[in-house]
């Protein structure tokens, strides 16, 4: 019943947001519509292109663990792609936001997140990176068939009218894409310390609450350190800084610490799992050594409303390497992802995003290579039953 009603409100929020409608009838209209999911109606054709109201009921019948319309690429997958010049690039090959976007509408992605919005000024379009670039995008979007989720762009690292002014102004272009969400590819923030996480989580709580105002949810992008342990207790070092911890992982207290309506994360699968290698104890206050393995899906299961985007990216085991893995593509590495989708709940909520940092390169360089592995990863993001 839970996650019926949050769908309601969730394609009340994004419909509302299509149409145009203001804060407070965007509220209005999600109330309506969650309680109209509750007596059996509505809940048909808001945010008819993912198919996410049909996904919810008609996965639990085939098994599907990642509905269609919630098979999405991070473009920064691409972005060798997107950011080489059609004019002495094989014409065989797509370049630019058009022409990528419509090879990944062909593949059968239907959600896309955006790594910024540059492209090669030669592609089509050209300087796309403002209003009016915005607007031809979401043009290309609509025609493929394709919603933009969210993008990773920069967060103000401090909060004034300036920052703030800035930060509206990316929520606006957000809003052009149609955009569910708006975020960051970075942690809150690179410390390991107690004082500076809770900085940043008033920092968070402000944005996302005006994040809100714009009909989006604020997110945060995880890399392994974010899931190390929390530095909060003593004794001291020579600056005043704590030296030990009480065993809350960094990005555990900032859960506990934001606002469950503002602020959210994009959990990047295979740093969680780099982190759960890394990280397997901390030092307690009293000076003992205390061993706890991380489990990613069983933090996100705990609160899985918190984590509407994923980063679907797979690693091969190589305990020979620090990190534990390599990356590769999609279905080719060691990471469980039908175990992990089948353990976090609220199935057909959340946005999985492949991503693979090196999909130029691995397993081999070519100029064709990354958008192979697009289409060799999404066989297998549509593969995954259970």
């Amino acid at each position: 019943m839970e996650d019926l009603t949050y769908q309601a409100e969730e394609d009340a929020r994004v419909l509302g947001r299509k149409l145009g409608l203001s804060r407070r009838q965007l509220l209005a209209a999600t109330t309506g519509m969650a309680a109209a999911s509750l007596l059996g109606i509505g809940h048909s054709h808001a945010r008819a292109s993912t198919g996410s109201a049909a996904a919810t009921s008609g996965t639990a019948a085939n098994g599907v663990l990642v509905p269609p319309g919630k098979r999405g690429i991070i473009l920064y997958t691409v972005r060798d792609a997107i950011s080489r010049n059609p004019l002495t690039t094989d014409p065989s090959l797509p370049s630019g936001f058009k022409a990528v976007l419509e090879e990944l509408a062909r593949q059968g992605y239907k959600q896309i997140e955006f790594a910024g919005y540059n492209q090669h000024v030669n592609a089509e379009g050209g300087n796309v990176n403002n209003v009016a670039g915005a607007h031809l995008l979401r043009t290309w979007l609509d025609d493929n068939g394709l919603e933009a989720e969210g993008n990773h762009g920069s967060i103000p690292g401090t909060i004034n009218p300036t920052t703030l002014a800035q930060f509206d102004a990316a929520c606006e272009i957000a809003n052009i894409l149609g955009f569910g969400h708006i975020g960051t590819g970075s942690d809150p923030t690179n410390s390991a310390y107690l004082a500076d996480w809770q900085a940043a989580a008033e920092r968070w709580n402000i944005l996302g609450e005006r994040a809100a105002t714009h009909g989006l949810k604020l997110y945060t992008h995880n890399h392994d350190a974010a899931y190390s342990f929390l530095l909060d207790s003593g004794p001291l070092d020579e600056a005043g800084r704590p030296t030990r911890s009480t065993g809350v992982r960094r990005l555990e207290w900032f859960l506990q610490n934001t606002d469950p309506n503002y602020v959210y994360l994009e959990m990047d699968v295979y740093w969680a799992h780099v982190a759960q290698h890394r990280f397997q104890s901390f030092t307690a206050p009293d000076g003992t050594v205390v061993q706890d393995v991380f489990d990613p899906a069983g933090l996100v299961a705990e609160q899985t409303i918190r984590f509407p985007l994923f980063h679907a990216k797979d690693g091969a085991a190589r305990p020979d390497l620090a990190a534990g893995y390599s990356i590769v593509p999609l279905g080719q590495g060691d990471i469980d992802y039908k175990t992990f989708f089948q353990r976090i709940g609220a199935k057909g909520y959340h946005n999985a995003m492949y991503e693979q940092d090196n999909a130029a390169t691995v397993p081999t360089a070519s100029p064709s290579m990354s958008l192979e592995n697009a289409a060799t990863s999404y066989q297998h993001l549509a593969s995954l039953r259970g």
